[in-house]
């Protein structure tokens, strides 16, 4: 008998199956790839929501002091009644507001107090003249604005 004919009469050779090693690092540069395109936007989208707790606090800070002036002419210390934001820091999310205030005028200042938050600084005053200063290590996505308060990428 043959030998030809006996190895392949009745068995198959099978491919092996599974991944081979391009196939598999194909894969890895596609998530590489993804990630580095995902990651960036991604960390601006949470940036963006926490720079909201800054401005909500600055925001309700200034009502506040607008309210104490109507009720006492000022926003300094007046007898026994103390401004809104007095020497204290006022707790916002990751920011920190801090407020002096003069018998005309006030400032309230919300500095970042974590992470890339800390690179962003919100500034309000009596005249509701906003402004926002970003620095490092703030992503250079994020532009500071003379004129209004900053919570997305790009500028004023």
């Amino acid at each position: 008998m043959n030998t030809k004919s006996i190895a392949h009469s009745g068995m198959r050779h099978r491919r092996a199956q599974g991944f081979t090693l391009i196939e598999l690092m194909i894969v890895v540069a596609i998530v590489a790839i993804l990630t580095t395109i995902a990651y960036p936007n991604y960390r601006d989208y949470v940036i963006r929501g926490q720079l909201v707790d800054a401005t909500q606090g600055l925001a309700a800070v200034r009502a506040n002091m607008e309210r104490y002036f109507q009720d006492n002419r000022s926003y300094a210390t007046v007898g026994p009644f103390n401004p809104p934001c007095g020497a204290a820091v006022i707790p916002a999310g990751r920011f920190n507001i801090t407020c002096v205030s003069g018998p005309t005028t006030f400032t309230a200042t919300a500095v970042g107090a974590a992470g890339a938050l800390t690179g962003f600084t919100f500034t309000v005053d009596q005249a509701d003249n906003q402004v926002t200063v970003v620095g490092p290590p703030a992503p250079g996505t994020f532009q500071g604005c003379a004129t209004a308060w900053i919570t997305k990428t790009g500028g004023c």
